[in-house]
C-alpha cells in the first residue's frame, strides 16, 4: 500500500553534472555582462530612464539579497554616460534682498572656474583702484572741481561780507556758524558799548544785523548747493573712474561666459553694486575693534557679499550625474544653511550655503532606499514636494519649524531629476495605498525576483556569474565540481528542483567563504569541497539553538515517540527561523474524541497561543469532517487538539492534516505509526496542500530519527504539490536509498491515513455508508454510537422528568 505513495532516492535531490561544464576552471570562462532572469525589472528600469515625461519616477522592489541595488546602479551608470553633463550651480548673493541669495547656472565644469575668475576680479579692483584715484590725472581733475566750486565760495563770501560792511557789520566765523558784530566808526564794539548807545542807533544797527543775518542764511543755501553740486560732479568723476577701471575688468569676464545669461545678469548687478560702493575699495585703514583686551579683525562683509558660493562642479562628470544617497537625512538630501557663532551671537551668508544629494543628482539620478527615507523626519513630505513642483528649496528646517534664529531663504532651484527608490514589497503597497501622491510621482514599479527558470542556458550563466565574482573580487576559480556545487546550492537555497536562485548575496556569501577554505588548505582551486565545507561551517556558526534542542529530543525531555502505534497521536513537522538560519524539528499532536455537542476545542486557541492561520486550519476540520460523515446525520461530538509541550507561539496551517489524522485515529481507534511524521495543509473537500520550508522538515525529523535510531520504518509524509521542492541533503538521499527512511507523497486525505495505520479509507457506497474494517468505516460506527447513545439518554432524561412532575 506505502510503495506506490514513497518517493524515489532521484526525486529527493536534483543534482548538476559537472560534465556539463567544457572549462577547467572558471578563470576560462567569459565574465557575465547582463543579468540573470530580471527581464521584468530590466525593461521597467529601462522604460523608466528613458521616460521624460513628469512623474515617471522609479520603485524598485524585491527580496534581500536579489542584486537589485548593484544591478541598477550598473543600468542607470551605463544609461547616463550616454546622456549630456547638466549645468553647474552657485549660490551668489542678492543685492537687493541679501536674505534671499540668488543660485545660478554655469556651464558644465566652470562654477570652480567662475568663483575664482570672481575672486580675482575683486583682488585686482581692491589694487587698481586705489591707483586709478591716486592717479595724476584724478587728483588734478579734481583739484580742478574743487578750485571751481571753492572759488564760486569765496566770491559768495566776498558779496556778503561787502554787503555787510556797506551795513556797518562785520562776519566772524566761528565752530558754530557765523557771528554778526556791529561797526562804529570802522571799529567792532563790545556788547557794553553796544548798550551804551542811544535808542535810535541800537534799532538802526538790530536792523542791520537781521538784514545781514537774513543774507547769512541765504549764503549758507547757496554754498550748501555748491557743496553738493561739486560732490555730485567728484562722484560723477569717481564713477567714470571707476566704470572705466571696473568695466574693463569685467567685460573679460562677461566675454569668458557670454553663453550664459545667468551669469551676465549677475555681473550687470556686481559692476552696479562695485560703482555704487566704491568707496570700500579705496579706503586706507582698517577698522580695528578691542574686546577685553583681545584684538582680533572682525570680517568684512563689504568684500564677502562680490564672492560666489560654488554648490555643484561637474568638471570630472563625464555624462549625466548618478548619485547614490546612503543616508538621506534631511540636509543630505536637500542642502543646508550652516550657521557660524560670532561674537556671542549665530550668523550665517549665503556662502556657507551647502547643496545636498537633490542638487548633485540634478539633470541625472538620485538613488537611495525608502526604508532609510522614512526614518529620517520630514524628508518623505520635502522629496514629494520638490518632484512635484520640479523646484528645490535648500532652507533651514528649525527656522521653519519656529525655533532657532531667522535665517536665509534662498530662491528656488529648477529641477530636473529622476528618483529611484529601492524597498520592499511591504512598504510599497503601504505607500501606494496610504499616500495619495505616490501614483502621481512614483509611476513604474520595477520588481526583482528572486528565482529563474532552471535550463541549461541559466546554468551556463551561473558559472559566467562565478567567473565575473572571482575576478572582480580577487578569488580563485572554481573548478567544474566546484561550479555545479553551486549552483545545487542555488536550488536548495529557492527550495525548487525547477529553479535556480537569483539572491546572489548569500550565494556571493558561499564563494567567499569557499575561497577562504581552499586558500587555507593552500589550493589554487575553489572545488565542491570547499563549498560544502564553507555551507557546513557557516550553519555550524549559528546552529548553537538548534543543537541545543536537538539535545533536547535525544535526552527525551521533549517526547518525541519514532516506533510505537499510538490512538490519536500524530508527529507534525514544525519550521524555527533564527536570522538566516532555518531547520525543523517535530512536534507530537494529540487528539481526543468523545460525545458532545458539534466542536473542535483548539487548546492552542484557548492559552492563545496560535494565530490566525493555524485557527483558521482548525476550524477547516469541521467542515471536512461535517462533509464526509454528516450527510446522513448529525456529528454529535467534540473534539480537542493539542501540540504536546509546546510553549510558545504556534502559527501556520501546515499542521492541519496531521491534526486531521489524529482526529480520525482517535474516532477510529486504529493507532497510528509514530515512525511517520507528517506535515500539509488540508482543505475541506480533504485535498493535501502544499507548505513551506518542506525540506529542513524532513531533514530535522530525519535527525531526531539518526539520533533515536533508524528502523527502516521512519519516515515523512509531505503533500504532493511540494515533491518539485525537495532539496534533500546526501545524508538523507542515502539512506533512501538503503531502505532506512521513507519519504511519502500525498494529495488526499484518504491516501495519507491508509500510510499512516496501514488500514484501507473506503469509499463510501451510494447511501454514504463506508466498508465495515476501514478507518472510515469504524469512524461512522462510532458517530452512530454516539448519535443512539445520545437519543438514549435524551428519551431516559424526557422519562425522569415526566414522573419527577406531579
Amino acid at each position: 500500500m506505502k510503495k506506490k505513495f514513497e518517493l524515489k532516492p532521484v526525486d529527493l535531490r536534483s543534482t548538476c553534472d559537472p560534465k556539463m561544464f567544457t572549462f577547467k576552471s572558471t578563470a576560462e570562462v567569459d565574465p557575465l555582462d547582463n543579468v540573470i532572469g530580471q527581464e521584468r525589472a530590466v525593461q521597467a528600469i529601462e522604460f523608466g530612464l528613458n521616460m521624460k515625461s513628469p512623474g515617471y519616477n522609479m520603485f524598485v522592489t524585491g527580496i534581500e539579497g536579489t542584486g537589485k541595488s548593484t544591478i541598477i546602479r550598473d543600468i542607470v551608470n551605463g544609461h547616463a554616460k550616454n546622456l549630456s553633463s547638466p549645468v553647474d550651480w552657485c549660490m551668489v548673493n542678492n543685492f537687493k534682498d541679501e536674505y534671499r541669495p540668488k543660485p545660478i547656472s554655469v556651464p558644465t565644469g566652470k562654477a570652480t572656474r567662475f568663483c575664482k575668475k570672481t575672486g580675482d576680479l575683486i583682488d585686482d579692483l581692491k589694487k587698481e583702484l586705489p591707483k586709478a584715484f591716486e592717479h595724476e590725472s584724478y587728483q588734478q581733475r579734481q583739484s580742478e572741481i574743487q578750485k571751481k566750486y571753492s572759488d564760486q565760495q569765496k566770491n559768495i563770501f566776498k558779496n556778503l561780507e561787502a554787503s555787510a560792511a556797506e551795513k556797518n557789520v562785520q562776519i566772524n566765523r566761528t565752530k558754530t556758524g557765523y557771528q554778526t558784530v556791529p561797526i562804529v566808526k570802522e571799529k567792532a564794539i563790545s556788547p557794553e558799548e553796544y548798550l551804551a548807545l542811544p535808542e535810535d542807533t541800537r534799532g538802526k544797527i538790530e536792523e542791520n544785523i537781521l538784514t545781514v543775518q537774513s543774507e547769512i542764511d541765504a549764503t549758507i543755501r547757496e554754498i550748501n548747493k555748491i557743496n553738493q553740486a561739486m560732490n555730485s560732479q567728484i562722484e560723477k568723476l569717481m564713477e567714470e573712474i571707476a566704470l572705466f577701471v571696473v568695466k574693463q575688468r569685467i567685460d573679460v569676464l562677461r566675454d569668458a561666459f557670454k553663453e550664459c545669461t545667468d551669469i551676465l545678469t549677475y555681473l550687470d548687478e556686481v559692476q552696479d553694486d562695485i560703482l555704487e560702493n566704491v568707496k570700500d575699495f579705496i579706503a586706507s585703514s582698517e577698522t580695528k575693534a578691542s574686546i577685553e583686551g583681545l584684538m582680533f579683525q572682525p570680517p568684512k562683509p563689504s568684500f564677502q557679499r562680490y564672492e560666489v558660493n560654488v554648490l555643484v562642479d561637474q568638471k570630472k562628470l563625464k555624462g549625466a550625474p548618478v548619485i547614490f544617497e546612503t543616508n538621506p537625512t534631511y540636509h543630505n538630501v536637500f542642502g543646508q544653511i550652516e550657521k557660524r557663532a560670532y561674537m556671542g551671537t549665530i550668523t550665517t551668508d549665503f556662502t556657507m550655503i551647502q547643496a545636498g544629494s537633490l542638487l548633485r543628482a540634478n539633470g541625472g539620478y538620485l538613488i537611495m532606499e525608502i526604508e532609510s527615507i522614512l526614518m529620517n523626519s520630514f524628508v518623505w513630505e520635502a522629496l514629494k514636494r520638490a518632484l512635484q513642483n520640479k523646484r528645490l528649496f535648500i532652507e533651514d528646517v528649525t527656522s521653519g519649524m519656529g525655533y532657532g534664529t531667522s535665517s536665509l531663504r534662498p530662491e528656488p532651484i529648477p529641477l530636473e531629476v529622476k528618483v529611484i527608490l529601492l524597498g520592499s514589497y511591504h512598504l510599497f503597497h503601504l505607500l501606494q495605498n496610504n499616500d495619495s501622491k505616490f501614483n502621481k510621482i512614483f509611476k513604474v514599479r520595477a520588481d526583482f525576483d528572486d528565482e529563474v527558470e532552471k535550463n541549461d542556458d541559466t546554468i551556463q550563466k551561473y558559472a559566467r556569474f562565478i567567473a565575473r565574482s572571482c575576478k572582480e573580487e580577487g578569488l580563485l576559480p572554481l573548478t567544474p565540481k566546484g561550479v555545479a556545487a553551486i549552483v545545487e546550492h542555488g536550488e536548495k537555497y529557492i527550495s525548487n528542483k525547477l529553479k535556480l536562485s537569483i539572491r546572489f548575496g548569500p550565494i556571493m556569501g558561499i564563494l567567499r567563504e569557499a575561497d577562504y577554505w581552499a586558500r587555507k588548505r593552500n589550493g589554487r582551486l575553489v572545488t565542491d569541497k570547499d563549498v560544502v565545507r564553507a555551507y557546513n561551517e557557516y550553519r555550524f556558526r549559528y546552529n548553537l539553538y538548534e543543537e541545543k534542542m536537538h539535545e533536547s529530543y535525544v535526552d527525551d525531555t521533549i517526547m518525541i515517540d519514532v516506533e510505537s502505534n499510538v490512538v490519536g497521536q500524530v508527529n507534525a513537522l514544525a519550521v524555527f527561523q533564527i536570522g538566516d538560519i532555518s531547520f525543523g524539528r517535530p512536534s507530537r499532536i494529540t487528539a481526543e474524541t468523545y460525545m458532545g455537542k458539534q466542536s473542535v476545542i483548539n487548546i492552542e486557541r484557548e492559552a492563545k497561543l496560535s494565530g490566525k492561520t493555524h485557527d483558521k486550519g482548525v476550524l477547516i476540520l469541521s467542515g471536512y469532517l461535517g462533509r464526509t460523515f454528516a450527510q446522513n446525520y448529525p456529528l454529535g461530538l467534540s473534539i480537542s487538539i493539542t501540540f504536546e509541550q509546546s510553549y510558545g507561539g504556534i502559527d501556520g496551517d501546515s499542521a492541519s492534516s496531521t491534526e486531521l489524522y489524529a482526529i480520525i485515529s482517535s474516532l477510529s481507534d486504529i493507532p497510528i505509526h509514530q515512525g511517520i511524521a507528517v506535515t500539509g495543509s488540508v482543505n475541506q473537500k480533504g485535498k493535501i496542500q502544499a507548505i513551506g520550508g518542506v525540506n529542513q522538515k524532513i531533514e530535522g525529523y530525519f535527525d531526531v530519527c539518526k539520533a533515536k535510531g533508524l528502523t527502516g520504518k521512519q519516515g515523512v509524509l509531505i503533500p504532493q504539490a511540494n515533491v518539485k521542492n525537495l532539496m534533500l541533503k546526501k545524508e538523507v538521499v542515502d539512506s533512501v536509498k538503503k531502505k532506512k527512511f521513507h519519504i511519502y507523497r500525498v494529495s488526499t486525505v484518504e491516501q495519507g491515513i491508509e500510510i499512516l495505520t496501514g488500514v484501507t479509507a473506503g469509499i463510501p457506497d451510494p447511501n454514504g455508508d463506508y466498508p465495515e474494517g476501514s478507518v472510515y468505516g469504524k469512524v461512522q460506527e462510532k458517530l452512530k454510537r454516539y448519535l443512539e447513545q445520545s437519543f438514549k439518554l435524551k428519551n431516559q432524561f424526557e422519562s425522569e422528568n415526566m414522573i419527577i412532575e406531579p
